[in-house]
């Protein structure tokens, strides 16, 4: 791969950073390098030390000209998403800026301003998926409202808009993609690329190993708080070296208890303001491990268990250890999906006659099923400050507009304090 391909691929990443030489001269990433995001310092480490660029992931995939790669959409800056803050300073010439699905319409005027053409990829981070209605689904789609006007989303063929989902600490996650619509990480690999980098050949069983052996071995996480400094400071175990040692398997730690144990070293510290945030950040872990929440009305969870309302806590369902994902084919909907105003909405008629408004069916696109309108996977919480903005459609564009969405869905009747002290901890992550 020559110099000036590496340079497509991941200068954009680097730009005024001052290792850019040393990266280029290396052709790799080191190993727990680090990028600041708005809360501190994250950093991924990588079983296989250093990550090298040369790998599938850093090259374009295909001879098709528009310069795609695994990390246009996965940038090691962004906890290996995409955050809105560092869409805004990308180059229009970088190949995130596609029609095909960067754009609100694949159709649309590319004369008109980058804010017109690629709205949605600019202020929330979301990237355009067309997918059909399953055959022989238990519902019809009609387009109730689309505010593009795009051709290309019909009855039959929606247009959906979804984050990109971080390609690090895969070792903890049962289901791939939002909806988990995909069986293994090598088929994502392959569909990703035949979606979003449409090459003139799919790719190599070679590269898609190459890719898959990289995401595997990668463990992202904050590793440095701009108030409570080193996150592993008086034994704390925050930071990706930790992470990547957690324990983890399918189905571990069912009920959510006391999911996190990163903090209980800073419990009760206070004084100067390191001390306070670190304090802060221990509070708010146990908060998430603690705080009950009366949930209600989550299909998905309160109907598989039988049990409407369930007293629970933020771990009942983000219950991996240390990951805060869930740590089983987990697909629930809490009500993200709700008609928005920047979104096409759908009218799906179910044959038992329920009638369903949403901006995005979730789960029942890959099944067909009623059931599972609306229905998404619960994401992992690492590495959250450096991947603003958040939910599947990025509707939260703070953590704490992720907190006022639950407080006011389950009537939790959190105080300032508490919703302070939960921002400072999941920041921390």
């Amino acid at each position: 791969m020559s110099h000036g391909s590496r340079v497509t691929a991941v200068s954009f990443l680097l730009i005024g950073s001052s290792f850019i030489l040393t990266l280029f001269a290396a052709n790799s990433i080191k190993n727990l390098q680090p990028y600041s995001d708005p809360t501190g310092t994250l950093k991924t480490y990588s079983t296989q030390g250093s990550i090298d660029l040369s790998n599938a992931f850093f090259q374009p995939l295909g001879t098709n000209g528009n310069g795609r790669s695994c990390v246009t959409c996965h940038a090691p800056s962004d906890g290996w998403s995409v955050s809105v803050e560092h869409l805004k300073q990308r180059s229009p010439l970088d190949p995130i800026f596609q029609l095909l699905d960067g754009a609100n319409c694949p159709t649309a005027d590319p004369s008109k301003t980058p804010a017109q053409t690629y709205g949605l990829l600019l202020s929330k981070g979301l990237i355009r998926i067309s997918l059909p209605v399953p055959t022989g689904a238990e519902f019809t789609v009609s387009v109730n409202n689309d505010p593009y006007e795009c051709s290309a989303t019909t009855d039959t063929q929606l247009s959906l808009y979804r984050r990109p989902l971080p390609s690090t600490s895969l070792r903890f996650l049962p289901a791939i993609m939002w909806d988990g619509r995909e069986p293994d990480l090598t088929t994502q690999a392959g569909n990703a690329a035949a979606v979003h980098a449409v090459p003139a050949a799919p790719p190599t069983a070679g590269q898609l190993q190459q890719i898959v052996s990289l995401e595997t071995s990668l463990f992202t996480a904050q590793s440095d708080d701009s108030i409570a400094g080193s996150l592993t400071a008086r034994g704390a175990d925050g930071g990706p070296t930790n992470l990547s040692q957690q324990t983890f398997f399918p189905g571990i730690n069912p009920d959510g208890v006391n999911v996190f144990a990163l903090y209980p070293r800073w419990t009760g510290l206070s004084g100067n303001a390191k001390a306070n945030q670190q304090g802060s950040i221990a509070r708010g872990e146990m908060l998430f491990n603690n705080r009950p929440i009366r949930i209600t009305g989550v299909a998905g969870f309160n109907d598989l268990r039988g049990q409407d309302p369930v007293s629970g806590t933020c771990g009942t369902c983000h219950n991996a250890p240390n990951v805060g994902s869930s740590s089983s084919f987990a697909m629930m909907n809490i009500g993200t999906s709700t008609p928005r105003f920047d979104l096409p909405s759908y009218l799906l008629q179910c044959t038992d006659g329920t009638q369903v408004f949403t901006s995005d069916p979730g789960r029942a696109m890959a099944t067909g099923k009623c059931a599972d309108i609306g229905k998404f996977k619960v994401p992992s919480m690492r590495g959250l400050a450096a991947r603003a903005p958040y939910f599947h459609d990025g509707s939260a564009a703070t953590l704490e507009q992720v907190l006022n969405f639950y407080d006011q869905r389950f009537g939790m009747l959190l105080t300032d304090q508490e919703k302070a002290d939960l921002i400072a901890f999941m920041n921390s992550l």
